[in-house]
């Protein structure tokens, strides 16, 4: 009886050691996309800063003879580009090499401190996103590669975590593994170093900030130390690096994630200000030390050109799905073969089902406890559409969402719901074949109080 008894134990045990298992699994996949967000802003944090910089420069040709020179290429180049672009008979945006769709590599590394030589070698790239652009829709996709993905690396250096292969191989050998793992063709890149907020703010004598609550943390091995408080402050490059990484408190990444996007703000304000332009050529050679790309300043004013043309509505972004693992004390993100040809396929390759009015569509709606009546009102508007509501519930994410699950809801009938809907626009798109929230939808509607 005993021994029966403790048989029935250990299995309602191993039961109960599996189902948390699954919910563990579940919730590092939903972290995961929380970190990609977070990963996406500050990449483009820097990037955007980079471009700003740029057009300040075209639009002020006075400025540019003073610091460059009257016959100087720099002030030849950007002259040439703030005409053209003013000239209504041509194009704001002209390819160097042609109107097809490009992908761009963006590489978040981390830092080396045993290398103060080269700040790039023996670097792991804590994010890895691919862009995907195109010229003639003027529209961005975004597909966001987990550091922890397990890849065979290249050239027989085995099986590892595909953030091990810059420190391995450099720029080169994360480009193969890329290629060779997700079968695309990478045709320029852009790699940014942990330590380049922290200089380009200083270039900039520091920046406003408002800053929402008491951040107070000391990190002694990692030479992170915290101390804000509540209110309106003038942050140094250092101090700004401190609130964009602050996490300790209630609200985690999301809290985190919501602090970048104000700063993210903030930063665009600032270099579109008259006393940042004074410091452009400050903000330019740390870009040089911090920012590694194979794109020529020409190539990288087309891209900006381009930036002022896109449709914020024509943005995707997806991440490669998978699972998390553990192997002894390593960790891996597992990448489901199938779900990941499936989003290469729509995010890169832009395979997508034609749009169809008549299709059914099936939803679910979510949202903050502050947009109860919101989400009501959507679920009215759905209906009305003769779009089936399967199930409604609170959220806790930071930032209003419209996440696509089947390959058939497209940007184009997204764009069509913000027609029809009022009020829906300016919601972020994104892409997931994964569905936490409802089961077997279409897409999930997130509406946050932020």
């Amino acid at each position: 009886m005993n021994s029966n008894h403790n048989i029935n134990e250990h299995e309602i045990n191993q039961q109960r050691t599996s189902a948390q298992a699954a919910i563990e699994k579940a919730r590092q996949a939903r972290e995961e996309q929380r970190s990609f967000v977070r990963a996406v802003i500050l990449m483009f944090i820097i990037f955007i800063g980079v471009l700003l910089s740029i057009f300040i420069l075209a639009d002020n040709e006075n400025f540019l003879t003073k610091h460059f020179g009257d016959n100087s290429p720099i002030t030849k180049l950007f002259i040439k580009l703030s005409k053209s672009s003013k000239n209504k008979e041509h194009a704001d945006f002209s390819w160097p090499f042609g109107p097809k769709r490009q992908n761009i590599l963006f590489l978040g590394v981390d830092s080396n401190n045993d290398n103060v030589a080269d700040v790039w070698k023996g670097t792991r790239t804590d994010t890895i996103i691919l862009v995907n652009i195109d010229p003639k829709s003027k529209s961005i996709n975004a597909l966001s590669i987990p550091r922890d993905s397990k890849v065979y690396l290249p050239h027989n250096a085995g099986i590892n975590k595909i953030n091990a292969a810059h420190a391995i191989g450099g720029i080169e050998m994360t480009k193969e593994t890329i290629e060779e793992t997700l079968g695309v063709h990478i045709d320029k890149y852009i790699m940014v170093h942990d330590n380049a907020v922290k200089e380009i703010i200083d270039a900039m004598d520091g920046i406003d900030i408002y800053v929402e609550k008491p951040m107070h943390y000391n990190d002694y091995a990692g030479d992170l130390h915290i101390n804000l408080s509540k209110g309106n402050h003038h942050l140094s490059g250092k101090e700004a690096v401190g609130y964009l990484r602050f996490r300790h408190d209630a609200l985690g990444d999301i809290g985190r994630t919501q602090r970048q996007q104000w700063f993210m703000r903030g930063l665009i304000e600032a270099l579109k200000s008259p006393a940042t332009i004074t410091k452009i050529p400050d903000i330019i050679s740390v870009a040089r030390k911090y920012i590694k790309t194979d794109m020529s300043v020409y190539e990288m004013s087309q891209y900006a050109a381009l930036a002022k043309h896109i449709d914020m509505n024509k943005i995707e972004i997806a991440m490669l799905p998978g699972a998390p693992n553990q192997k002894g004390y390593v960790s891996y993100w597992i990448l489901d073969p199938e779900k990941t040809q499936e989003v290469v396929n729509r995010v890169i390759y832009r395979d997508k089902v034609p749009f169809d009015e008549t299709t059914h569509f099936v939803a679910s709606v979510m949202h903050s406890a502050d947009r109860a009546e919101d989400a009501r009102q959507l679920v009215s508007a759905f209906k009305s559409l003769g779009i089936e509501v399967k199930c409604t519930g609170e959220s806790n994410r930071s930032h209003s969402q419209f996440i696509a699950h089947s390959n058939k809801v497209t940007n184009e009938y997204y764009n069509w719901l913000n027609k029809k809907v009022p009020g829906f626009s300016g919601i972020q798109f994104v892409y997931d074949p994964n569905n936490y929230y409802c089961g077997e939808t279409d897409f999930t509607v997130v509406l946050s109080g932020q």
